[in-house]
């Protein structure tokens, strides 16, 4: 998975729509808020032949409308789209 966390904008408006395939079935979970961080971080896992030898995830943290921080990690299921 190529990043795309660089073409989101600090104070943009989006909705994050993340998939979790189970089985024969799929589950979806939604967030809207303002992008406050968007980019790549490591975690804490140990990863073979990558920057720092750890396993990097794209993140998205955002505000939502009552206050709440929200840190998304974004992977091939999840859809990013600007909110109007």
């Amino acid at each position: 998975m190529t990043s795309q966390v660089s073409s989101y904008q600090i104070g943009e408006r989006v909705r994050v729509t993340q998939q979790i395939p189970r089985g024969r079935e799929t589950t979806s979970t939604a967030f809207e808020g303002v992008i406050v961080r968007a980019g790549q971080q490591k975690t804490g896992s140990w990863f073979a032949h990558s920057k720092d030898k750890k396993l990097w995830l794209d993140r998205l943290e955002l505000k939502l409308d009552d206050g709440e921080l929200v840190t998304v990690n974004l992977d091939q299921f999840s859809r990013v789209e600007p909110v109007g």
